[in-house]
């Protein structure tokens, strides 16, 4: 990180509202101040003119804060990702362009909130295009009452943001489901009233030691058949093994012309290796 963004600032971490308290009690700048501040960090790269200016506005990112608390996050994470804004915000403003810090600064302090608020907000990402993201900041706004909308009012909200009237349907569709634990917290309640995904969602036959089970027999019958098969002959066991063993299977007529013998005398020889083999797989 730069330099600018590594300020450190005498301020309490402890509480909020202390926080709030202090930062209320710095200075507003005036103009001018702000002016020769911003030259001087502009033209000297001048970090005490940059704490000055980041402490007479962090009142201001406390504002901009509060109007986003409906979204269930914590204020002082909010207020930490807008002081991020307001940082960036002050290396980039130019004092030449006549506007106060302040009015440059609120998009940059709402950019990083916004992110925050986008990331955090829902496990999975709610928004991704920008006009996702126009609504999801707007749609609360725009709504007047408790409630589905209707189908005028989607269109009226449509038409205001310049966005799709299936996009406001789906941008509501998606502000109104919910994050639910996987898990659940009561572990005291009764099985009947258990609801939480991980009860009814559990696979009772591929839980790890099913699979830890069935690998382990897997392994013992494929030992036992090939310490079976070193029992027989060559002949039985080519013959078991192409009969039984391999993907593309023989005949009994395609055998006996490989061994040079009738097919019922391969059949014979089957008959006997397979007696032989399950009694030392019974063993």
């Amino acid at each position: 990180m730069n330099q600018l963004t590594n300020l450190q600032f005498a301020l309490p971490t402890g509480s909020i509202e202390c926080y709030i308290a202090s930062v209320n009690q710095i200075p507003i700048l005036s103009q001018d101040e702000e002016q020769i501040l911003a030259r001087h960090l502009r033209d000297e790269g001048d970090l005490e003119a940059a704490r000055r200016l980041v402490l007479s506005h962090l009142r201001f990112v406390v504002k901009i804060a509060r109007g986003y608390n409906g979204y269930g996050l914590p204020q002082a994470d909010l207020i930490q990702e807008g002081n991020i804004g307001l940082m960036k915000a002050i290396k980039r403003f130019d004092p030449n362009v006549g506007v106060r810090l302040v009015s440059f600064a609120v998009h940059w302090i709402r950019a990083e909130m916004h992110e925050f608020i986008l990331k955090n907000w829902r496990i999975v990402k709610i928004a991704t295009t920008k006009a996702q993201r126009k609504l999801f900041f707007n749609l609360r706004s725009s709504k007047k009452r408790l409630g589905w909308l209707d189908q005028h009012e989607v269109d009226e909200i449509a038409e205001t943001l310049g966005v799709k009237p299936s996009d406001v349907v789906e941008m509501e569709k998606r502000m109104g489901n919910y994050d639910a634990s996987f898990d659940g917290f009561d572990s005291d309640a009764d099985d009947d009233s258990i609801c939480t995904p991980s009860y009814y969602l559990k696979n009772k036959t591929a839980g790890p030691e099913a699979f830890i089970e069935a690998a382990e027999c897997d392994g013992e019958r494929r030992t036992g058949l090939h310490k079976a098969l070193a029992l027989l002959d060559d002949r039985s066991k080519d013959i078991i093994t192409r009969r039984w063993l391999a993907e593309d299977k023989a005949t009994l007529h395609e055998l006996a012309a490989i061994h040079a013998v009738s097919a019922e005398r391969i059949r014979q020889i089957e008959n006997n290796a397979m007696k032989k083999l399950r009694a030392a797989l019974a063993t």
